[in-house]
């Protein structure tokens, strides 16, 4: 069970994936979450760090599509502007949201990249479906709601048994 939980790779932020390698290696489709994996829980657009970040994607040759837990309103204010495809209300880790974001991008489940912020709710919706899972960390944990707030609990359970199983390995970052 504890194996649903391990991302293929564990990176601080979505500008330290290397999109590259990853084209390269077949990937066309990004799925990625919102709130704490692009901007804050509480940030309504986009840096212009993370607007670059979008043009390098696109320019790459990958598709991108947003898919969150949030309600209509905030995830259309945040990509509309954009013009970047969306799933709001999502529901995750179910299947649907996933799968619905892959149909969007008329890509299959090797061709498609899940990038979020959560154990319980990107990293097992994509590894359930067999999607290349990408951990980035929080960008602002104080602005999270009480249902995250639970689940990062529950994360630090997890984390805690895959370390004691020798599967979750962290960089050494000293600096």
């Amino acid at each position: 069970m504890f194996q649903t939980l391990l991302p293929k790779l564990q990176v601080d932020t979505v500008f330290d994936i290397d999109l590259e390698d990853l084209y390269k290696r077949g990937y066309r489709g990004i799925v990625t979450d919102l709130d704490n994996t692009l901007v804050g829980a509480k940030a309504p657009n986009a840096t212009p760090e993370l607007i670059a970040w979008f043009a390098k994607v696109k320019e790459l040759g990958f598709q991108l599509v947003i898919v969150s837990n949030n309600n209509m309103n905030r995830v259309s204010v945040f990509a509309t502007p954009l013009d970047i495809r969306f799933v709001h209300a999502a529901r995750k880790p179910s299947h649907a949201p996933f799968r619905k974001a892959m149909e969007l991008m008329k890509l299959s489940e090797k061709q498609t990249i899940v990038v979020g912020d959560q154990l319980l709710t990107d990293v097992l919706g994509g590894n359930r479906l067999g999607l290349y899972t990408v951990l980035v960390l929080p960008i602002a944990i104080g602005d999270e709601g009480w249902r995250t707030r639970f689940n990062r609990r529950v994360e630090r359970v997890a984390i805690g048994r895959l370390r004691k199983m020798g599967k979750w390995l962290e960089e050494e970052k000293k600096k």
